[in-house]
């Protein structure tokens, strides 16, 4: 069965936003998706997630729940209460696994949850779909 993505395929037009306060869980997610040419910025805290979306605004988000200050439950909150980015795909990366922090996550309004530790073909597959609907939901 031919994977959903395509090595030779490229991405390079989709904008992706990864927030983790785990430096080394960005560089893993970073090395991931480094050779689909994807536009990858990071983000260390739920705070300077909602900069970075104020600045540009992502096709998708790759977010961690557990983070100092903001946490990423209440990025999501943010990011679906205003209409400039309510309708931004987000997947949450996360070690928090319970099927109240799933649950919670998805009432919140997350697309799809991830556990850790990150398998990249789940990770490919998962960011490829919901660019997917992303595009499906703009018309572009």
């Amino acid at each position: 069965m031919t994977p959903l993505y395509a090595q030779d395929h490229d991405y390079s037009a989709y904008n992706v936003l990864a927030v983790d306060d785990i430096p080394l869980n960005l560089l893993l997610v970073q090395k991931m998706l480094s050779r689909f040419n994807f536009k990858l910025r990071t983000a260390a805290n739920g705070q300077l997630a909602l900069d970075a979306v104020a600045q540009q605004k992502p096709d998708l988000i790759l977010l961690d729940l557990m983070m100092p200050g903001i946490d990423g439950f209440e990025v999501i909150r943010r990011l679906r209460e205003d209409p400039k980015t309510a309708d931004i795909q987000i997947v949450i990366l996360s070690a928090l696994n319970s099927n109240e922090d799933v649950i919670k996550g998805f009432n919140v309004g997350a697309n799809d949850f991830i556990m850790k530790p990150i398998i990249m073909e789940k990770l490919l597959s998962c960011v490829v779909n919901q660019l997917a609907i992303a595009k499906a939901k703009s018309g572009k």
